[in-house]
């Protein structure tokens, strides 16, 4: 017996056995066989000695003083043929006694440890307070209160695994008396308590502590359902989150406590089944998912990853590929990649199980144990009831993914803004409903009427001139390289072809350092391509004291264009770096922007970022159309502008390849019509007139100031484009409040633009940007002079 621990509670405990006597007695009175006749009366005589039994023990520390008539009077209830398969206790209530145990219930309690508690999952005093009340209205008042619940044990074994037992209680042997203490309890009091099952000051009020006497004891009995938890834990993990979130490690003790392998490992894979390849789950290391099939790739060919039976039994069949003896699978293979992956992470048994819908292939659940044949045919079953499930969140993540994928095509790839979706959703809604009635149906042209436009850009000063730098610089070093590996196999081998080649060489780069233009580019590339790698094989074949040189040289080369590529790289990481900073920094922006009003914005890349914005009534559904709107974007775009010259800058910090960026925005003080071409699936402006204005945004960043030679658009200044005095006293506005903000310069230039084709009478303002550090965004300002005579004084 164990000790008792005291705990507030609606009844005090007696432990009596009146009920076990009085069966007995029954039983006594019917009993035909002799045998057991002789048995009951001879265990009454000897129960009578002990009347306390009967009447109820109070001082719970005398019941070791009948240990023996306890267990005498229990002996019918634990038979000793059951004890080593039942999981059965007699237990005293609101304490740890035990008057009789089965063997085996008492050997997994000593399996689990001195120091471990048998306590209910998720206990809760307050319910446990409320179910003891409801015990005596059911017991002592007759009333059919239904509060029962199951109530779970997880209890450890031997190696560690939690295995989890199901509770059952038997309450045929215990009986209530009322005391002085408890009051009155009536239909309206119990109607009360069942509206307020939260409220534990009511419960107390009727059922005040200690006011009952409980005499008596409890059956309880344990069911293992280790398996059966395990898989409805898997299910919720499974249909809660989606399967890369999942915790990983919850997932791994709730496969071992299904398997009975305490150091079990998991691993999942997907299958591409249009590339025949494996893939892994995720990428992302805060919810990685091992792999056995892939260990350190991220993807594997189905033929190299597999042998052919692991082929035919999960790609072709969609049954389970066991592997119980890995060492004896790994000779039998000669080592291929899945034995030495699962040698390498010391697997000695391994299940594969297909994880499909139909005929569709979706991915491969892996477990593996480090003994052999500990994971084999027979327990593989298991896994059919687990399954179903991880099909489930397998599914759902493939569908999520594929939604992330549409929402990345939809955000990147085309030009339905989500300002815009509602009128394509109403044409939609028309073209199905055409097509439900008649069969007949076509998507008509979506179109805009009296919208403003609005456009800026914010360009690399010379983009041309610095790819071209680069390309020239790459090439050069590339021939300088081949002429020294040329020169020095003519050293060992004077044969007249090494000769002409360093002539033709030095001819192209001669070429090289006095003009580059595609033409001379692409003349190097064929060169290199059809005559210098043939000829660097020949020497590297018969001249193996260069061999070292030619495998550096190989190395410099990029793996795909098979060209050198420093500069270029140089170039083309710091303009990647410049336009994705920008563009996602312009798209937060635009999460703000578009909270003033509902307006049509996209951005595209290409030496630099360009963007354009779409504003006015018809775009927007069931919401009035002011010009006080435009006036905020415009305001908007200009300050924005500002931040992103700013970004551009403090982008470059680390980065090998300064650039310097010139700002313009166009002002178009017209309405225009557009609509949206299904052809190119994007907006465009809408006939001849307005045609002008998409004329006019491909021509000002390279127009120059009237009667000059230079550029409108200058590092460190932004230029407005305008043509009517209306827009430039608007703009002259928002410019003196972004110089009081410090955003601006305090010169201002008014510009004439020279007449470009098709486009007459342009005007522009242009002021400098002035430049913060990043982390001070308030502190000193200063001009793109200031900062390059801080990098080159």
């Amino acid at each position: 017996m164990r000790q008792k621990t005291k705990e507030d509670f609606p009844f005090s405990i007696q432990v009596g056995f009146k009920k076990v006597i009085d069966a007995y007695k029954a039983r006594l009175t019917t009993e035909k066989k002799p045998l057991a006749k002789k048995y009951l009366k001879e265990l009454l005589d000897y129960i009578e000695d002990f009347p306390e039994l009967e009447t109820g023990v109070e001082d719970l520390e005398r019941l070791s003083d009948y240990e023996q008539p306890i267990i005498t009077l229990l002996d019918d209830l634990f038979p000793d043929l059951l004890t080593e398969n039942e999981i059965k206790a007699a237990a005293v209530p609101k304490t740890d006694i035990f008057l009789a145990i089965s063997a085996r219930f008492e050997r997994i309690l000593n399996e689990a440890g001195k120091n471990f508690e048998l306590t209910p999952r998720n206990f809760d005093k307050q319910l446990d307070y409320v179910s003891g009340c409801v015990l005596i209205l059911n017991t002592f008042y007759n009333y059919k209160i239904d509060f029962s619940r199951p109530i779970y044990y997880d209890i450890p074994n031997k190696e560690g695994i939690i295995k989890t037992y199901r509770l059952s209680v038997n309450a045929d042997f215990i009986q209530f008396h009322k005391t002085d203490s408890a009051p009155k309890i009536t239909d309206a009091d119990v109607d009360e308590l069942l509206l307020n099952p939260d409220d534990l000051k009511i419960w107390k009020e009727k059922f005040p502590p200690n006011s009952y006497i409980f005499k008596g004891f409890t059956l309880l009995n344990l069911t293992d359902i280790t398996i059966d938890d395990g898989i409805s834990d898997l299910k919720s993990e499974l249909l809660n989150k989606k399967l890369p979130e999942s915790t990983m490690a919850s997932l791994i003790e709730i496969f071992r406590s299904i398997f009975k392998i305490p150091d079990l490992q998991i691993g999942f894979t997907l299958y591409d089944q249009a590339n025949n390849k494996f893939v892994r789950m995720s990428q992302d290391k805060s919810s990685y998912i091992n792999s056995f099939i892939l260990d350190q790739d991220d993807c594997v060919n189905c033929p190299k990853a597999l042998c052919q039976q692991g082929i035919d039994q999960l790609i072709e069949k969609k049954e389970n590929f066991v592997i119980a003896n890995v060492e004896q699978y790994a000779t039998k293979t000669q080592h291929n990649l899945l034995a030495e992956n699962l040698l390498a992470k010391g697997i000695k048994s391994s299940i594969f199980a297909p994880v499909a819908r139909g005929n569709d292939l979706m991915g491969v659940l892996e477990l593996g144990s480090l003994r052999k044949n500990e994971l084999n045919r027979i327990n593989a079953s298991k896994l059919d009831d687990i399954l179903p499930y991880i099909v489930m969140a397998v599914e759902r993540n493939k569908a999520e993914f594929e939604n992330r994928v549409k929402a990345v095509i939809q955000s990147e790839c085309t030009s339905i803004h989500p300002s815009v979706l509602w009128v394509f959703e109403q044409e939609a809604e028309r073209y199905i409903s055409d097509l439900e009635k008649d069969g007949i149906a076509s998507f008509r042209d979506i179109g805009f009427k009296d919208i403003y436009p609005l456009y800026g850009q914010i360009d690399i000063v010379g983009s041309s001139d610095e790819r071209n730098n680069a390309i020239q610089r790459d090439l050069l070093s590339q021939l300088q390289i081949i002429t020294k590996l040329v020169e020095k196999a003519f050293e060992i081998e004077s044969i007249p072809i090494y000769e002409q080649i360093i002539f033709r060489i030095n001819e192209f780069k001669k070429e090289l350092k006095e003009n580059l233009n595609a033409s001379s580019e692409q003349r190097i590339m064929n060169f290199i391509y059809d005559e210098l790698d043939p000829l660097i094989e020949h020497i590297y074949n018969n001249e193996e004291s260069l061999r070292s040189e030619i495998d550096e040289y190989k190395e410099d080369l990029n793996s795909q264009s098979g060209v050198i590529y420093n500069h270029r790289k140089n170039y083309d990481d710091t303009v990647q770096r410049i336009n994705r900073s920008l563009s996602r920094y312009l798209d937060r922006q635009q999460q703000e922007a578009q909270k003033m009003y509902p307006h049509y914005f996209e951005r595209y890349k290409t030496d630099g970022v360009e963007h354009n914005m779409y504003i006015g009534a018809a775009m927007v559904n069931n919401k009035p159309f002011h010009k006080v709107y435009l006036y905020n974007l415009r305001l908007w775009q200009l300050q924005t502008m500002c931040e992103m010259e700013n970004k551009f800058y403090s982008i470059q910090e680390g980065l090998p390849l300064k650039l310097d960026a010139a700002s313009l925005i166009l002002v178009f003080s017209s309405t225009l019509s557009i609509k949206y071409r299904m052809d190119e699936k994007k907006f465009d402006v809408d006939g001849t007139y307005n045609a002008r204005y998409e004329i006019i945004k491909k021509r000002i960043d390279k127009a120059f100031i009237k009667n000059t030679e230079e550029r409108i658009t200058q590092k460190g200044k932004i230029a407005i484009i305008y043509s009517q005095k209306a827009d430039e006293l608007e703009y002259l506005r928002y410019i003196n409040y972004l110089q009081k903000k410090g955003y601006l310069g305090e010169e201002i230039e008014k510009l004439e633009l020279e007449d470009v084709q098709g486009v007459i009478g342009l005007k522009a303002l242009r002021v400098r940007v002035l430049y913060h550090l990043p982390d001070e965004p308030n502190q000193i300002k200063f001009t793109y002079e200031d900062m390059m005579n801080e990098i080159n004084p």
